[in-house]
C-alpha cells in the first residue's frame, strides 16, 4: 500500500515542477533548457523530462532562437515557449475586463446599449450555429444539431427528451461570470435560440444564476408549451 502513495506523491511533485517550468517561461519569455534548469535548480536530465512532458501535452513548443549578431560558435540552444493553450492555463482577468467594459457601456449608453451588445453577440454566435442546421429537418433534429454546434463552440451541450419536448443542456458557459451581473446576455441568447429553431423555447436554468447546467426547454408541440421553471434569470 505504500507504493501507490509514493507514486501519487511523485506525480504531485512532478505536476508542481511542471507548473513552475511553465510559469518561468510565462514570466521570463522563451527559455533554453539550460536556463530553466539553472533558474529552477534542476538537473539537465530532470528539466528535459519535464520539458518533454510539457511539449507533449501542448503547453510548450520548441523553436529556434532569433538570429543574433553576437552569436558565438556552435549551434544555439533551442528555446521553449508557451503555446496559446499553455498561456490560457494561467489565470486571466478576462471576466473582470468584460464586466468593466459592460459597466462602462451601461453608464455611457444606458441599459439599451447593453441589450444591443448582448443581441449582437447572440446573433454572431447563432450565425455560426445556424450554418450547421438544416431548416427543413424536424425540430428535434434541429435542436440536436444546435447542441452539436454549441459544443464545438465550447458550450459542452447535449439534448434529452423531456415530456412533450427536448431539453437543450449547456454544461459549460464561457461567459457565466459576466452573465451573472448582466443577464441580458442570457436573455438575448434565448431569443436567438428561438429565431434559429423557429419556435418558442423556455429557459429553465442557467449556470450564471447558480444552477449546474444551462437548460432550455424546446417544446415539440407548440400547442402544449411547458410552463414550469423560470423564464429568464
Amino acid at each position: 500500500m505504500k507504493i501507490p502513495g509514493r507514486a501519487a506523491a511523485a506525480a504531485t511533485a512532478g505536476d508542481r515542477t511542471r507548473d513552475a517550468v511553465g510559469r518561468a517561461v510565462l514570466e521570463n519569455g522563451p527559455q533554453s533548457a539550460a536556463d530553466l534548469a539553472d533558474r529552477l535548480g534542476l538537473s539537465a536530465a530532470g528539466i528535459r523530462r519535464h520539458l518533454d512532458a510539457l511539449v507533449a501535452d501542448g503547453t510548450l513548443v520548441e523553436r529556434e532562437p532569433r538570429p543574433s549578431a553576437s552569436r558565438g560558435r556552435g549551434r544555439p540552444a533551442r528555446l521553449y515557449a508557451l503555446t496559446d493553450a499553455g498561456r490560457g492555463a494561467f489565470p486571466h482577468a478576462y471576466d473582470d475586463l468584460a464586466n468593466t467594459a459592460l459597466r462602462y457601456l451601461r453608464a455611457t449608453g444606458g441599459p439599451e446599449a447593453v441589450v444591443a451588445f448582448a443581441e449582437h453577440r447572440a446573433a454572431t454566435l447563432m450565425q455560426q450555429v445556424a450554418a450547421n442546421i438544416d431548416a427543413a429537418s424536424p425540430l428535434a433534429e434541429r435542436t440536436e444539431a444546435m447542441a452539436g454546434a454549441l459544443s464545438r463552440g465550447g458550450y459542452a451541450s447535449t439534448t434529452q427528451r423531456a415530456g412533450v419536448g427536448v431539453q437543450l443542456c449547456q454544461h459549460h458557459c464561457p461567459v457565466a461570470h459576466v452573465a451573472a451581473e448582466f443577464p441580458e446576455l442570457c436573455e438575448a441568447e434565448t431569443r436567438a435560440f428561438e429565431q434559429v429553431l423557429g419556435t418558442y423555447v423556455q429557459r429553465l436554468a442557467t449556470i450564471a444564476h447558480g444552477d449546474g447546467v444551462c437548460t432550455t426547454h424546446v417544446p415539440l408541440s407548440v400547442d402544449q408549451p411547458a410552463h414550469s421553471g423560470r423564464n429568464q434569470i
